[in-house]
């Protein structure tokens, strides 16, 4: 039976929580900030060098796990205007859909992109160019594919030239590149590397591939802006390999076919970095001006990694937790009969800043603050502060290592200028979104309480106002400046346990931000219903203007019989996958007007208790002007949103 992370995490026991006070204040703690500096950061400089930082290294610190995880994902406003992010879209062409981002004017890759004529669809070994508009001519414009299975699409990004891919790729290449043994015969190993693939799509039947970029690692993320691209990446470390095999290990390697269509490796000379903190990782960030293909990617190595990241249209900053190891200690819980012995949490979240202009990164300086984020969501930027909500301690202890949540604001060296903490002690932040100055958090344990937090005065943040329901809410998003919509599960609890049931839509009325209000409410389904929107702000489509609101969802219901039990925790059995569709207003609140599905009545027979991971799945909800439309693996499906239904299907298998 599936059970999704968030879901586990609400079946806990609660435990009773020792007050906390909220502490505001300016602060100027050595203990809980790192200073940032735009100096350069030391360079490792040779392979012996490497070996002495990774010898002098507490590696077990690194390798040091918490007792607890928060998902990551491995994501309000910009911080120019900090304004919401539409995604609504429009151009010249007319009115259409764009993917849901955090900031605007920073793009995001998805696996389906629209430029208001032609939708572009990533799948697991091909990539589809699809002639969507008018509906009533739709047709599959053409396919770029990949039979070899050594490169995997997972993203992309459109504009009116190009089409930028972004996948893994698995190659063969000679160790260290270009080398070969003595008798002449190359040495090879396999490498796993970030591709991206950007092609000319000015005619829609031949795609022309025209760049490769490639990092040797695990792709961590992108954004872009513009004509600019910024890809960032992980690269396992071998550190066994490094200290026990004679002949040196080399650098990650990089390849750039506009330049050199050769892997060239990254020598430790021009790999720096951070003295304070070792971890046996490469972190690779990179840009590039997609209008020169004569300028040179930006690429610049640093010795630890990264695990989220957040991009205004000036900075990128990327995020890492660092866990302190501990000596353990006994734990007394209640209604345990022995002590739980158990080290303490001791987290830390490091975030690296990065200077973006036209392509062209640079490292800027490098912060630090107490505690663990959630995802991107967690930070933000806005008029030169740098603002990021964290969970710290562990919410199954009832002592004062309890988790707390809290609120930093650095200044623009990154040091901390701002705090506020102590949020909610005992529980965990599900969903955090920076809206201008103000911040909404959810928590959750038992009820979910939403906070409305003032930023105005970036020295001391504050609480304005909070309210306590069941449930809680996964994912934020503004409706207007005095609304915002909940996406997440609704929750019931006993005495000691809370469990979540199905998936809730609420739309919040903050307009008197000291007493938050829960204006309307939906709940799909039962214990067991999912949505991919719940990890992934990209699978919603959203429009005020149009009062549509859409996003896919699997639907699981309890029978008569289970209902007649009336037992919380019991999951649901699967009743449909597909895209819930509705009408929002401040009137009316959530109006169902549609429920659209690609699955056959031959695939939900089949479905017993669970479904899985289907190609018929829909995945993505998009408009063009007046039509709706559903994409799958298997087919793209419309709607005609204002006239009578008129449905047009486009199957997509080859």
């Amino acid at each position: 039976m599936k059970r999704t992370f968030a879901g586990l995490l609400a079946s806990v026991m609660v435990v009773t929580a020792i007050p906390f006070l909220f502490t505001t204040g300016t602060i100027a703690e050595p203990a809980v900030q790192a200073a940032a500096t735009t100096e350069e950061l030391p360079v490792v400089g040779s392979y012996a060098e490497l070996k002495k930082l990774i010898q002098s290294s507490d590696l077990d610190s690194y390798h040091y796990g918490t007792l607890e995880t928060t998902a990551a994902m491995p994501a309000a406003a910009p911080n120019t205007a900090n304004k919401v992010a539409d995604t609504s879209g429009g151009a010249a062409r007319g009115d259409f859909s764009t993917t849901n981002t955090q900031v605007q004017g920073v793009d995001e890759a998805d696996i389906v992109k629209s430029d208001g004529t032609y939708l572009y669809q990533s799948t697991q070994d091909e990539v589809r160019i699809i002639k969507a508009y008018p509906a009533t001519e739709m047709k599959v414009a053409s396919r770029i594919s990949y039979d070899n299975g050594k490169f995997v699409p997972q993203e992309m990004y459109v504009d009116d030239r190009r089409l930028i891919v972004i996948g893994q790729a698995d190659e063969n290449i000679s160790y260290p590149p270009g080398s070969a043994s003595k008798r002449g015969i190359p040495r090879f190993q396999s490498m796993q590397s970030v591709k991206t693939m950007i092609y000319d799509i000015s005619d829609k039947k031949q795609p022309r591939l025209i760049r490769q970029l490639e990092l040797e690692g695990q792709y961590m993320s992108s954004r872009k802006i513009g004509a600019s691209l910024y890809v960032t990446a992980n690269h396992y470390m071998d550190t066994y390999r490094i200290l026990q095999e004679k002949a040196e290990v080399p650098g990650p390697t990089y390849k750039d076919s506009a330049h050199d269509n050769q892997y060239q490796t990254i020598p430790y000379s021009e790999i720096r970095y951070f003295p304070d903190h070792f971890r046996p990782e490469y972190l690779i960030v990179t840009g590039v001006n997609l209008d020169d293909s004569k300028e040179k990617m930006s690429l610049h190595t640093y010795l630890g990694a990264g695990e989220n990241i957040y991009a205004s249209t000036k900075n990128l900053y990327v995020a890492v937790t660092q866990n302190n190891a501990a000596q353990p200690v006994a734990v007394k819980q209640k209604g345990v009969p022995t002590p739980f012995v158990a080290p303490p949490i001791e987290s830390d979240t490091t975030i690296y800043r990065f200077a973006m202009n036209k392509g062209d990164i640079q490292y800027t300086g490098k912060g630090s603050v107490p505690g663990r984020i959630l995802n991107q969501f967690s930070m933000d930027e806005n008029d030169g502060y740098f603002r990021i909500a964290t969970t710290s301690g562990n919410m199954w202890r009832d002592d004062e290592l309890t988790s707390k949540n809290n609120l930093y604001v650095l200044n623009n060296k990154l040091e901390i200028f701002g705090k506020l903490e102590g949020i909610a002690p005992g529980e965990r932040i599900y969903s955090v979104r920076f809206m201008g100055d103000r911040v909404y958090m959810v928590t959750f344990k038992k009820v979910d309480p939403l906070f409305v937090l003032d930023l105005k005065k970036p020295s001391a943040p504050s609480v304005l106002g909070a309210l306590k329901i069941p449930g809680y809410s996964d994912y934020l998003h503004p409706y207007d400046e005095n609304h915002i919509i909940g996406f997440g599960k609704e929750a019931e609890s006993d005495k000691d346990w809370a469990y979540y049931q199905g998936m809730k839509i609420a739309l919040f009325d903050v307009s008197d931000v000291t007493k938050p209000k829960e204006k309307f409410k939906t709940v799909i389904g039962d214990r067991g219903t999912d949505s991919e929107l719940l990890h992934n702000h990209k699978a919603l489509l959203f429009s005020k203007e149009k009062n549509l609101l859409a996003f896919p969802v699997s639907v699981h219901e309890r029978t008569a019989e289970q209902k007649a039990k009336n037992d919380m925790r019991e999951y649901g059995h699967f009743t449909f996958q597909g895209a819930y569709v509705y009408r929002l207003d401040l009137q009316k609140g959530f109006q169902l007007k549609d429920q659209i599905t690609h699955l056959s009545k031959e695939d939900v027979a089949k479905a017993g208790e669970g479904w899985y991971d289907s190609s018929s799945n829909i995945k993505r909800i998009l408009t063009i002007g007046d039509t709706l439309y559903t994409v799958s693996d298997d087919y793209v499906k419309t709607l005609q949103l204002s006239t009578p239904k008129k449905e047009n299907i486009l199957p997509l298998a080859k």
